[in-house]
């Protein structure tokens, strides 16, 4: 396929933007609240409103692009969709080209602290060998990435997407995959449908189930494993209830709301993090409001969250016998949404390297970016 060369982007919102922003903050009508329910409902009044005002009088949008900025970023378009990415060289003898997918309700800031250890290891204390060349896309839809303009955008082809970027547009003939929650389904896929590019799939979210004829003989965690997730399924879905079937409609109120969209994706980083209720024992409120801000100001909280309409309506499953045939790795953070036991796992994956993470939750590179790295670096190593 023909595409053309990658145009050098640069992330530059206009002041109307934040103008209009800061005029919508100053106006908020805020929900009531019954005493003491803390976040049993969904997000907290009293949480939101500090951090609201923590974005109306002291966040600094201008300081954020300039640091994201630091990275050298890219557009191109395969298909007919225009595709955002970061594409940072590595330092080494021979860096290892990696391609490293987000999911929702994250986006490609995620990795702002993971890509300076995996491209430059030599400077944070590790191995110039382990170097990786990192490209990290914003999903179709997602962020600077441009919102598709067809139906079934689905996991099948995000990552024939990624699979032209890296190969025909970046011109690696074999690379690694990274990534979590949808992210993690993307790479799957890529260890799937393109063994012969992929060198190895590294996952912090084990994003594939084995086909229900593979599910024999379960063994005793794995029974307790789904227990828990037929819990966690009629505790928490709801979001993926709305947005799998009417995302449109909620698009309405959260494009034309920012405390309503702050509201929606934080609630979500606390629920997923392993931050012992409060979400800044994970995360800075810059970093909180940052990605918030990267839905806000592209406008494509309606475009990211189609995703589980397409995944629902189009699904990619994996048939009877079959796995994800490349080498995989996994990194097992103890709060993530779904923790499967190893032989899970194995079901679905050609798994080769397992690490039971101390601590961390879903938005690992976020969360714990060091243990993150690590086991990257360790898992890739056998393998270069």
């Amino acid at each position: 396929m023909a595409c053309p060369p990658p145009e050098p982007f640069t992330i530059a919102i206009p002041d109307a933007v934040l103008d209009d922003l800061e005029n919508r903050l100053s106006r908020v009508r805020w929900p009531g609240e019954l005493p003491d329910s803390d976040w049993d409902y969904g997000a907290n009044l009293s949480y939101i409103q500090q951090l609201v005002e923590y974005w109306r009088t002291a966040y600094d949008w201008r300081a954020q692009e300039r640091a994201m900025n630091r990275w050298a970023h890219f557009k191109t378009t395969i298909d007919g969709q225009g595709i955002h990415f970061i594409h940072a060289r590595g330092k080494g003898p021979a860096p290892l080209p990696l391609i490293i997918s987000h999911g929702w309700p994250g986006s490609f800031y995620e990795f702002m602290d993971v890509i300076g250890p995996l491209t430059d290891p030599a400077a944070h204390g590790g191995d110039p060998a382990d170097a990786f060349d990192v490209v990290v896309p914003s999903l179709p839809g997602y962020g600077f990435s441009d919102p598709p303009q067809e139906r079934q955008v689905n996991i099948s082809r995000m990552a024939e997407w990624f699979a032209i970027l890296m190969r025909e547009v970046l011109g690696y003939e074999r690379y690694g995959a990274q990534g979590g929650d949808w992210g993690s389904m993307i790479s799957s896929r890529l260890g799937y449908a393109y063994p012969e590019q992929l060198i190895g799939v590294h996952l912090n979210m084990v994003g594939i189930a084995p086909h229900p004829a593979n599910r024999q003989d379960l063994s005793s965690a794995e029974e307790e494993f789904l227990k828990g997730m037929r819990t966690w399924q009629r505790e928490e879905r709801g979001y993926q209830e709305i947005q799998g079937t009417k995302p449109q409609t909620l698009s309405f109120a959260l494009n034309d709301s920012p405390v309503g969209v702050c509201a929606w994706i934080v609630e979500k980083f606390r629920t997923w993090s392993d931050c012992d209720g409060n979400p800044e024992n994970s995360y800075t409120k810059d970093q909180l409001l940052t990605n918030v801000m990267i839905y806000w100001v592209t406008q494509t909280f309606h475009s990211a969250s189609r995703i589980y309409y397409e995944e629902r309506h189009h699904p990619w499953r994996l048939g009877k016998d079959e796995k994800v045939s490349a080498p995989t790795g996994i990194a097992a953070f103890p709060k993530e949404i779904a923790c499967p036991p190893r032989e899970w796992a194995e079901r679905a994956y050609n798994v080769q390297h397992w690490t039971a993470m101390p601590a961390g939750g879903h938005f690992a590179a976020m969360e714990q970016p060091a243990l993150l790295v690590e086991d990257i670096r360790a898992f890739f190593r056998g393998l270069r």
